[in-house]
């Protein structure tokens, strides 16, 4: 009975995550769904992200934690729309949550969202929200273990940043090592390597998007 439960819970919330998919899809907007570990770094990568591309891009940014409004204030000082959702208590966000964040923003006036997940490396990884691209975001401070302990957040994932590299003199951590595994798991994954503090690997990573972005056009 448990497992039917659970599987009840999946479908509903995968037929609500087609529904977004569609309007996302009718308003040719570029979706990408933002997952981490707390602390990886996720409100500060989207804070460069969109300072990068705002001059060119129409950028908005559904914020999800369990509770405050301090990540959304921050994406709000880049000029950035920002619908924050408070989980109460769910370690995740799930597609219903985010159909009601988009009665809140103008989806015709948007290039790009960005779906900032609550962190968490297990529970994000079972909810679809309808969005085109799944990006993990690691920092470097965490180890290089992490896509040998949490396969399924890896495998359905599209994208790899690896955060923070500039800490990467005072972290036992191999990022090399970190990319082997992660790609056993997934061979299909796009990785970057960044670093907030000092700007590196940003450009490579913005320079993506901006592809990306033009091919919606």
């Amino acid at each position: 009975m448990k497992i039917s439960v659970v599987k009840n819970i999946l479908e509903a919330n995968q037929r609500i995550a087609e529904e977004n998919r569609r309007r996302f899809s009718q308003n040719r907007l570029l979706v990408i769904n933002f997952m981490s570990s707390p602390g990886a770094g996720k409100t500060s990568l989207l804070e460069k992200t969109i300072l990068a591309l705002k001059d060119d891009f129409r950028i908005g940014v559904i914020e999800g934690d369990i509770q405050s409004t301090y990540d959304a204030e921050r994406i709000g000082q880049t000029g950035a729309p920002v619908v924050q959702i408070n989980t109460g208590g769910a370690c995740h966000l799930d597609s219903n949550m985010v159909e009601e964040a988009l009665q809140n923003l103008d989806l015709a006036r948007l290039d790009l969202l960005f779906i900032e997940n609550v962190g968490n490396l297990v529970c994000p990884a079972d909810f679809n929200l309808g969005e085109d691209l799944k990006a993990v975001i690691l920092s470097v401070s965490e180890g290089d273990d992490k896509p040998l302990k949490y396969p399924l957040m890896f495998h359905v994932s599209n994208l790899l940043l690896i955060n923070k590299i500039d800490l990467l003199p005072y972290c036992e951590c191999n990022p090399d090592l970190i990319e082997e595994r992660a790609r056993k798991v997934n061979p299909n994954l796009t990785l970057f390597r960044v670093s907030c503090r000092t700007g590196d690997g940003l450009d490579s990573w913005t320079g993506w998007l901006r592809g990306k972005l033009r091919e919606r056009k």
